[in-house]
């Protein structure tokens, strides 16, 4: 039988899912991808409100350089090169209410001198860490999910970075953080939602930034969203918006197909679920598929946290403001019963003239919360006392930004809360979470296994299968999957660039 009359069909519309589609169709599959939601996307998404734009996932893309292989692997799904790129050289300002201010640059040097004459007696742990960033810097990650021969030469240039991986993969960020004496620095790795990752994380982070391949591009993730979904219907791919999946079909253990919510019946020569995963495993396969393994990883792992996001529309130029500034409270901001947050990040969206009007700034803030059960309970039972409470919350923002910025509420024009609630109705992530599961000490950035025990014809992609998350999880596990199932049916995988030119699989 032909790939082209082998069909594919993916649940979950999300990038993983859309790079999915991109991948098989491009190898001959006819593909079909189910998205529950009336726009694609997933997280990955914005929404507009009086002329402002919120973006709630993208604030880098990993990747966005022309050189290297995650550059070359989102060139083979979209044109990457319609987008332009923003470097920030100020990553994020720390700000304390009395007034000390610590400057993280993005480019390592800069990071390095910064650190160096806040705290001259942390100079010891500086360097260490800034030598890990540049010793890190053209780490191939990316490539530890390619196939052999590919695999085994970034195994080798792997070898002589081992101890340096596993000296910064073995403590969380919060347990890092501990080793400064510097407030402001200590409180960079010790506080708000990477704090248990592990460490490692930051420091590739800085290193993809040091390296210009982890720039933000304007319009956000949905002008990536876009690109994409270009790229797949170009190849014939069909997109189908506002259509929930209700089971997983299997015959002899083997799945053929999909449900819908509504009762119609899709058949497929392949099922692949870019959707939540804890959903997929025990909702849509109804926990027939899955071990000992699996249930201790739900279990235990540490996932993402959930989150409130206030938006506001300022009618204000705030483009001499860092693009990202965190406000470390003198009074603790209570977010829920169990949430009590003591530092506050801003997004300032002035690097993005497609957000608001000319003098005008949309700015963002991010509340993390594991109290997704406690909004989920409020919407449903008490709607006025939920509607209450995100007005109480987007006050206290407000406050905080006000003392920052005197006289800046008076020039708010727009305000939108969004909840766990929020996030869980639009895209069914377990917990709420952001990203999926954690990369701890010990858990690794690799991707887990994409089959589950005794299902063939069966594949999963996405942020629930590589821990950390993020747009490039979603590209690279979409990528294997692909050249897994391609493989299994004896036919070239041969992606090809957004020009049409054949890259090597």
């Amino acid at each position: 039988m032909k790939p082209a009359s082998r069909k594919i069909v993916i649940v979950g519309g999300g990038v993983a899912g859309l790079c999915a589609g991109v991948y098989a169709q491009a190898s001959g599959y006819q593909v079909e991808v189910l998205e529950q939601g009336s726009v694609p996307g997933g997280l990955a998404t914005s929404w507009k409100r009086a002329g402002y734009t919120f973006e709630t996932c993208l604030h880098w893309l990993v990747g966005s350089s022309p050189d290297g292989a995650l550059g070359a692997q989102w060139r083979e799904v979209c044109d990457l090169d319609k987008l332009t790129f923003v470097y920030p050289e100020e990553f994020q300002r720390l700000e304390t209410e009395d007034g000390r201010a610590l400057r993280i640059y993005s480019h390592v040097d800069q990071l390095e001198a910064e650190f160096l004459r806040a705290s001259p007696q942390d100079a010891e742990e500086i360097r260490a860490f800034a030598s890990a960033i540049r010793g890190l810097a053209d780490f191939p990650m990316e490539a530890l999910n390619e196939a052999w021969p590919r695999k085994g030469l970034a195994l080798l240039r792997l070898i002589p970075k081992l101890p340096l991986l596993q000296h910064w993969a073995s403590m969380s960020a919060a347990e890092y953080g501990k080793r400064f004496e510097h407030e402001l620095i200590r409180r960079f790795f010790v506080d708000g939602a990477t704090s248990g990752m592990s460490v490692i994380a930051l420091v590739f982070m800085f290193a993809w930034m040091s390296r210009k391949n982890a720039g933000y591009p304007i319009g956000g993730s949905k002008a990536v969203v876009r690109l994409i979904v270009e790229r797949f219907r170009a190849l014939g791919g069909t997109l189908r918006l506002m259509a929930k999946a209700d089971e997983i079909l299997v015959e002899n253990n083997a799945a053929v197909g999909v449900r819908l919510a509504d009762g119609e019946t899709i058949h497929a020569d392949w099922v692949i679920s870019a959707a939540d995963g804890h959903a997929t495993i025990y909702d849509l396969l109804g926990g027939k598929y899955r071990d000992e393994a699996i249930d201790q990883f739900y279990e235990k792992q540490q996932v993402f946290p959930s989150y409130l996001q206030v938006s506001l529309g300022v009618a204000q130029d705030l483009s001499a403001e860092p693009g990202l500034l965190s406000r470390c409270l003198a009074e603790p901001l209570r977010l829920d019963p169990e949430t009590v947050l003591h530092e506050v990040p801003l997004r300032i969206f002035h690097y993005d003239p497609t957000f608001a009007p000319p003098g005008k700034t949309a700015v963002t803030a991010f509340l993390p919360t594991y109290n997704y059960a406690y909004w989920l309970d409020l919407e449903r039972s008490d709607p006025k006392r939920y509607a209450a409470e995100k007005q109480r919350v987007a006050r206290a923002v407000i406050a905080i930004l006000d003392r920052r910025m005197p006289g800046i509420r008076e020039r708010i024009e727009t305000i939108d809360v969004s909840t766990p609630a929020s996030v869980v109705r639009f895209t069914a992530n377990w917990k709420g979470s952001m990203e999926g599961f954690v990369p701890t000490p010990g858990t690794g950035f690799g991707a887990k296994r994409q089959t589950l025990p005794g299902l063939d014809r069966f594949r999963m992609v996405g942020q629930w299968v590589q821990p950390g998350g993020g747009l490039p999880s979603g590209l690279m596990t979409a990528r294997t999957a692909i050249r897994a199932i391609c493989r299994k049916d004896h036919v070239p995988f041969v992606p090809k660039s957004a020009s049409g030119v054949d890259q090597a699989a």
